[in-house]
């Protein structure tokens, strides 16, 4: 079996505004598996970002490891974000209409995997999946004053 972390992490400058996810693959020791950012548009929520953050993650896994290895590995997501990890594991309710399917759209995710576990951790040992946020949030800036 396969234990894999994943740090996320989603921004949104303005909140909402242009926003951009992260997300950092490690294996069960720690070591740097893959990186992956994306820029995701405007008038998005910091929360919205968070969310997506975790839908790109489970998904980039799949595509990367494929579903037989999928459905044999246990997979840590590791979040700062309180609401996303909350919500995930049962604690607070979904009241935000644009987080409803989102959630909806990981908790179908997660049916792929043999077990998830959502943890929330201080900002700051997340500094790797906020630069990745950082990076696509400036490259995008800096392409929207090229042109």
């Amino acid at each position: 079996m396969k234990k894999i972390i994943i740090y996320t992490d989603g921004g949104a400058r303005g909140n909402p505004g242009p926003a951009a996810i992260g997300a950092v693959f490690c294996n069960e020791k720690g070591q740097l598996l893959r990186e992956y950012s994306q820029y995701l548009g405007d008038n998005l929520t910091n929360n919205e970002a968070e969310y997506q953050a975790v839908i790109l993650a489970l998904k980039k896994f799949k595509a990367l490891f494929g579903k037989e290895l999928a459905k044999n590995s246990e997979i840590k997501i590791l979040s700062d974000s309180e609401l996303l990890v909350r919500q995930l594991n049962g604690q607070y309710k979904i009241l935000e209409p644009k987080l409803q399917p989102l959630f909806l759209e990981i908790w179908n995710l997660k049916f792929d995997f043999k077990k998830i576990k959502f943890k929330l951790i201080p900002r700051l040992k997340n500094k790797q999946a906020d630069r990745l946020v950082s990076q696509a949030l400036n490259n995008e800036s800096r392409s929207q004053k090229l042109i």
